[in-house]
């Protein structure tokens, strides 16, 4: 007897349960939820307001640029260069801001920035074949670079007639008492799901990630997608670094120094198959959160901060061995 509609809907939704039950973000998502049941036991002071307040603020900015990396590693590729595009935006708003701009110039001189860094990176990587890993080394050394130039090297602390506009920007919670870069962080991943799971766009990228020269014979515009995608990358670093120096009040040419190691390290973690075709904006807030709750669970626990990257670390060597494990029971 042929199914109704009605079972059809509620197997398709068991399956897509049991799928995501299955996979890596689940798991995760669950050492995450463990790790704060134990903290909240173990110490007094990781489950007060203001601490849970500050993790869920600090996980925006790796988490926001984790999403645009999360789509650069579907596609097969990778974004070294996001910690100081980053700096730079951060460094084109202060100065621009500091020169006597208003605010919207200088989100405006930043944004543009970023995407014109996504868009360099994009094409020489997609309509040259530099190697994305190569390009993007190179971006990082220039981007940290030409920040210093504009800056002068200088720490910049005073952002003109729109000063307080900023701080408010980065730093307020203009909604329900929730820090903006959380609602910022929420909004952004909601989009990216969206992108990726319901768009022609979004299809196009795991397809480019699970068979390029599949991709390609089937019509897919491979090389305008693999552009657009850096650009992306780009701009949700430049997103990050405006909102980081709203909240920050200053801007030195440090900034971000290293992050692109905890956003891949974060959308790795979060279910990213580097090999491509593997990707979730979900997966990349919840990767981000582990990490976030592993460097706060350090101090609140007495062990030395230094230990930071070893759990990291060992945090992507499980998550990859999670998937190599799951990959094996699937092919036989």
């Amino acid at each position: 007897m042929a199914a109704t509609l009605d079972q059809t809907i509620a197997q398709r939704e068991r399956s897509r349960l049991s799928e995501f039950v299955g996979s890596q973000t689940f798991w995760v998502l669950i050492a995450v939820i463990l790790a704060c049941l134990f903290l909240s036991v173990a110490t007094d002071s990781f489950a007060t307001a203001k601490n849970l307040y500050n993790i869920t603020r600090n996980v925006t900015f790796v988490a926001i640029i984790a999403l645009g990396m999360t789509l650069v590693i579907i596609t097969g590729g990778i974004d070294l260069s996001v910690g100081s595009v980053l700096c730079l935006c951060s460094m084109v708003l202060a100065v621009t801001m500091h020169a006597g701009y208003g605010i919207e110039i200088g989100i405006a001189a930043a944004i543009g920035t970023a995407l014109l860094v996504g868009a360099f990176n994009g094409v020489l990587i997609a309509y040259l074949d530099f190697p994305p890993f190569v390009v993007t080394l190179g971006m990082l050394s220039v981007a940290r670079s030409l920040a210093m130039v504009a800056s002068n090297n200088t720490v910049v602390f005073q952002f003109g007639p729109d000063h307080d506009k900023l701080l408010a920007l980065g730093g307020g919670a203009w909604f329900l008492g929730i820090a903006n870069p959380v609602l910022y962080m929420v909004i952004l991943a909601l989009l990216t799901g969206f992108v990726l799971r319901w768009t022609r766009f979004g299809r196009y990228i795991f397809a480019i990630g699970g068979n390029e020269h599949a991709a390609t014979l089937t019509g897919v515009p491979v090389r305008s997608i693999k552009v657009a995608v850096y650009m992306i990358s780009a701009l949700s670093a430049g997103i990050a670094g405006i909102v980081q120096t709203g909240w920050l009040g200053a801007v030195t040419t440090n900034i971000g120094a290293g992050m692109e190691l905890q956003v891949i390290a974060a959308a790795v973690i979060g279910g990213a198959n580097l090999a491509g075709g593997v990707g979730t904006a979900f997966g990349a807030l919840v990767g981000a959160a582990l990490i976030e709750v592993i460097r706060n669970s350090l101090g609140l626990l007495g062990i030395n901060a230094f230990w930071q990257g070893t759990f990291i670390g060992g945090a992507i060597v499980l998550a990859v061995l999670f998937d190599r494990i799951r990959n094996l029971r699937q092919s036989e």
